[in-house]
């Protein structure tokens, strides 16, 4: 079966691909043609993944899914969830926003913190939604080189390594992406994928 991922975000699509292994065949926005930017607009983090799937959909009728994750923060009252990814500006680059979060917290005992990402698969018969959530803090300062985003700060856990510190594997076991992807594995593996799949179009 092909399913398109869309994102153009290259680490999400190799923590994926890890997940799904042979089990689909994963076609990326370049694959499709797709050289726009997906539209990131709404206020919440499953929404601009709905938004994101609906529009692959509506302007190349193929069959996909899409991601949003944000870091929410206790001490930030949630911030700086749907807008994680672009915290210290548009240019979306993890190494300030990782130091503006840190001097946010400078002064904080609470470091309490949680990753949440949302699926939307966008099928001809609707939308479905798969969310995914690990529990973790923020550290002093960096650990790893390895992840993206705010992988080096956060500790998962019960865990003693970062995300960043972690292998792609041992990610993989925990991570909010991949508790979500695995929802979606296990929808698009059941008997209800299968029936709606063999549903009739004008139905």
């Amino acid at each position: 079966m092909k399913i398109c991922f869309a994102t153009n975000n290259h680490h999400k699509l190799e923590e994926v691909m890890a997940v799904l292994g042979g089990t689909f065949q994963l076609l990326t926005l370049d694959d499709i043609g797709c050289k726009e930017e997906l539209p990131e607009t709404q206020p919440t983090i499953a929404g601009n993944a709905s938004q994101k799937s609906s529009y692959v959909w509506d302007h190349y009728k193929i069959q996909c899914f899409a991601d949003d994750t944000g870091l929410e923060v206790a001490a930030l009252n949630g911030s700086p969830g749907v807008f994680s990814a672009r915290y210290a500006g548009p240019q979306r680059n993890s190494e300030d926003n990782i130091t503006l979060l840190l001097k946010k917290l400078q002064d904080s005992v609470n470091r309490e913190a949680q990753f949440r990402t949302v699926i939307s698969l966008k099928l001809p018969h609707g939308e479905w939604l798969f969310e995914g959530i690990v529990h973790g803090s923020i550290i002093m300062e960096r650990r790893g080189r390895g992840g993206f985003g705010y992988d080096p700060v956060f500790l998962p856990k019960n865990h003693m390594k970062t995300l960043a510190e972690m292998t792609m594997e041992e990610k993989n076991k925990i991570s909010h992406r991949a508790i979500a992807v695995k929802k979606l594995v296990d929808f698009l593996q059941s008997d209800d994928f299968v029936e709606i799949q063999n549903m009739n179009p004008a139905s």
